[in-house]
């Protein structure tokens, strides 16, 4: 790159070169043509002059040896000058006066002396001029043979000015050689003198502008109005300036940039961040401390119309004032925002990201000035309402905005992960706990006795188990409605608790059944503990409003490992059966097993073995299906396939041989023959839509059952899209690797999947994890009862927001009225399920469904 000065000096010296050389070319035209046009002119001079001394002569009638002597004077008279004169005689004037010594003539003057006209011949070294010497009326006196108008000669006039225009050249040289020094000398001073005007200017811009190593240093640029001594430069520099103010303006400092796309690639939700949700935010404030000196950061969560939860997040450890300070502008701040009224109370939670850093100690000015809080008008996904943080550099107008960008984006992030923090923590207490009563549910149970089985065997001690039903509840439901039914079950629950002993299991398995694990118990024992519970339910009185007393007894059934069974669910099929053998002895008492009670159940549960197997062998399975609702086009959508077996005309329902079939080890083979009679009788139907199908695990692990499945579907020219496999939690499942693999398979086949009673044990979060889910079928518990418990309710509405984040249907079970339904509408449930829709039958319902009764 050439530097300015050179440029121009190298500019200057072409145009001098060019200016000199063109001057010197157009003085030598001009000197050439002035001596080519004065040697003309005075050639023609000379011929006049040289014509009117002839005149004279010959006018006075000069003598031959007069006209030779004037002839050769005149040719002799420029011999040694630059003009030299020659005159030609005619031929008429030969004719008379003879020939006379002269050089010959060429092809010009022949011209001349027969044309009569003067020519002017110019060449580089000369210039030639030759003029007629035409007769007029005084010469035809003397020379009688010619005309007027006759050419009598020529004079022949030669100006040499070659040398002439050779001096002028010299002297223009010299005077050229005299200029240039001289004009190079005021050129090369003019040109050093605006090179360092310009090199002094662009010198200090260039050190001024190296300073600048950050935006920060943009910032802090101050640049002088400078004179340049030109106006354009002047321009040049007042650009410059307006520059500088507007980038100071836009420009964003890279670290700035880096560390805002750095904090938010870590704005991502997994399953850890989730489970230390409070980490994760003190992660996320000393990440912004590497960048921003941020002390605090806080978010507000509100937990109903009048509490409000504070978490405050410190870099480093806080002194009490400062805690203080910042809780009371928080408070101020909140009080302040719009749809948010004093008199709140405030659950305020501190944390340290870093207890290693610098104590934290803040003015009341600081907190004021340099907190940047973000509020919205209402609670935000998981409750939240505002965030704010604490930052020592808020006077950056770039630095600010992306503390407000940082702080939007991190409102719904907290908010997200705080609101799934809570699902999940709800999800899985709701998934080992019954909700309305708190108890143990029906899954934990089976996980309890399975556990307490092997402890058994290991120490070598029995337990017992106690199934307790409630005799005649539902007339508690019928008469008094469902929420007395359930301030009841609630009391019950307290009540039966306090009759078990310390240590002792209860859960609730199921509507108005409950089961109790009494670890370490021999029969006696058992027995005891079971009379003692009867007489505790009997005492139970619920008082409702207007004097109403709910009172009930109930029956009870139990048994012992391992004198009556060796696994857990051979153990509650026998609590039970003797349970039922309580009803049927009238109710309200403890059915004692004896010995003839155990051969007559294991007798009992051979023959429904037996059932199983001639039910398979014979085909005497019969297929029944519950229609599925599409809640906001009241079309029926779907069926689920539910398993009969007709025993001499009897339909027996599939939950009194489904566990004993998995048992036995022929789950598959009823799952495969249901599959194939449901398909069949549904195309004969003319059902179109989906068809859920329920599935145990137990036989989705076996490798023909993949195979058979396909075959089944294809032979009855039903799309793999519209066949839903439930997967169910009857059977815990040891190996989920080959399960999910073959769920995989089935999914790249077509074919849907759905988790049945999704919430109501630990498989199915597993499920939702590892398994590609399209449904998930919420418990039906937790709908039947969700209008009248605010935790039912919650638990629902956790599910459907967990589905919605993961894209995933929904379908609610055990629909059983008009304001179910209606109420899931309003929650945007996709489908739903229950006796309100239609209860299991053979034939399937008109695809416009219409409500029962009419409406």
């Amino acid at each position: 790159m050439m530097r300015i000065h050179r440029f121009i000096l190298a500019t200057s010296a072409i145009v001098a070169a060019l200016f000199f050389g063109g001057a010197y070319w157009a003085l030598d035209r001009v000197f050439d043509n002035i001596v080519r046009d004065n040697a003309a002119r005075a050639s023609e001079s000379a011929t006049r002059i040289t014509f009117a001394a002839m005149y004279q002569l010959m006018s006075k009638g000069w003598s031959r040896s007069q006209a030779d002597n004037f002839l050769r004077d005149v040719a002799s008279a420029g011999a040694d000058d630059s003009m030299q004169v020659q005159i030609y005689r005619g031929a008429a004037v030969e004719e008379l006066y003879g020939i006379i010594a002269q050089p010959p003539l060429d092809d010009t003057l022949r011209q001349v002396l027969a044309s009569g006209v003067a020519q002017r011949i110019d060449s580089d070294s000369e210039a030639r001029h030759i003029y007629p010497l035409v007769a007029d009326g005084r010469c035809l006196k003397c020379h009688d043979n010619v005309q007027q108008g006759t050419a009598l000669g020529a004079i022949e006039v030669r100006q040499q000015y070659a040398g002439l225009l050779a001096e002028a050249r010299k002297e223009l040289l010299w005077a050229f050689a005299l200029l240039l020094p001289i004009a190079g000398f005021f050129a090369g001073a003019a040109v050093w003198w605006v090179g360092r005007r310009i090199e002094q200017g662009v010198q200090q811009l260039q050190e001024e502008f190296e300073q600048v190593d950050a935006v920060a240093d943009l910032k802090a640029l101050a640049v002088a109005e400078r004179d340049f001594g030109f106006v354009e430069l002047n321009r040049i520099d007042a650009a410059l300036r307006d520059l500088l103010a507007k980038l100071r303006n836009i420009a964003v400092d890279k670290d700035i940039l880096s560390f805002e796309i750095g904090l938010l690639e870590k704005f991502v939700i997994t399953a850890e961040v989730v489970r230390d949700w409070r980490d994760y935010v003190s992660r996320l404030l000393i990440d912004i401390n590497t960048i921003l000196p941020a002390h605090t950061l806080f978010s507000i969560f509100k937990i109903d119309e009048e509490m409000f939860d504070l978490e405050v997040f410190w870099y480093g450890p806080a002194t009490f004032e400062t805690r203080q300070r910042m809780e009371e502008y928080i408070r101020h701040s909140l009080h302040e925002a719009d749809n948010f009224s004093e008199g709140r109370l405030f659950a305020i939670h501190h944390h340290i990201a870093d207890t290693q850093a610098p104590p934290v100690v803040l003015t009341d000015d600081e907190v004021a000035l340099r907190v940047k809080s973000f509020f919205v008008d209402k609670p935000k996904i998981g409750g939240i309402v505002g965030i704010g943080v604490q930052a020592g550099v808020l006077d950056d107008e770039t630095r600010y905005l992306v503390v407000e960008s940082v702080l939007s984006t991190l409102l719904n992030v907290v908010g997200s992960v705080k609101a799934i923090y809570k699902y999940t923590r709800d999800l899985e207490y709701y998934a080992t706990r019954d909700p309305l009563t708190d108890l143990f549910n029906q899954r934990v149970f089976w996980e309890l006795s399975t556990y307490e089985i092997g402890r058994a065997q290991r120490h070598g001690y029995s337990f017992g188990v106690l199934l307790i039903d409630l005799d005649n509840f539902k007339l508690i439901n019928d008469n008094y409605g469902h929420s007395a039914g359930d301030s009841y079950l609630q009391r019950l629950a307290r009540q039966v608790q306090s009759a078990l002993r310390e240590g002792d299991i209860l859960a609730r398995y199921g509507g108005d059944e409950f089961v109790a694990v009494l670890p370490e118990a021999g029969l006696e024992t058992v027995v005891l503990v079971a009379q003692r519970v009867r007489a505790a339910i009997e005492r139970l009185d619920v008082t409702m409003g207007e004097g109403v007393h709910l009172r009930g007894t109930a029956s009870v059934g139990l048994a012992v490992y391992p004198e009556h069974a060796d696994n857990a669910k051979d153990l509650l099929m026998f609590a039970d059966n003797m349970m039922y053998r309580a009803k049927a002895a009238g109710k309200d008492q403890v059915a004692i097993p004896t010995a003839d009670d155990v051969v007559d159940i294991f007798r009992d549960l051979s023959q429904k073995s037996q059932m199983v197997m001639d039910a398979i062998e014979q085909k005497r399975v019969v297929p029944y299906f519950q229609p599925i609702l599409d809640v906001g086009g009241k079309r029926i959508a779907a069926y689920e396939v539910l398993s009969r077996i007709d025993l001499a005309g009897q339909m027996i329902r599939a939950d009194e041989f489904v566990e004993l079939a998995e048992k036995m080890g022929v789950i598959h083979r009823l799952d495969l023959l249901v599959l194939e009679r449901a398909l069949k009788s549904l195309q004969a139907q003319g059902h179109r839509g989906e068809i859920f199908v329920n599935l145990s695990p137990r036989a989705l692990v076996l490798n023909e059952f993949s195979r058979e499945i396909r075959r089944i579907v294809a032979e009855h020219e039903v799309a793999p899209e519209r066949i839903v496999f439930e997967i169910t939690e009857r059977d815990t499942v040891k190996n989920l690797a080959l399960l999910e693999q073959f769920l995989i398979d089935l999914k790249a086949d077509g074919f849907k999947l759905a988790i049945d009673d999704f919430g109501s044990g630990f498989s199915s979060f597993h499920y939702l994890r590892r398994f590609p889910i399209d449904y998930l079928k919420i418990e039906g518990d937790f709908i039947a009862n969700m209008l009248s418990s605010d935790k039912d309710r919650t638990f629902v509405t956790s599910i459907r927001s967990l589905a919605r984040e993961m894209g995933i249907a929904v379908v609610a079970e055990y629909v059983e009225s008009a304001e179910v339904l209606a109420e899931l509408e309003k929650m945007d449930t996709h489908l739903a399920q229950g006796y309100y829709i239609g209860r299991p039958a053979a034939q399937i319902l008109p695809e416009a469904w219409s409500a029962p009764g009419g409406n």
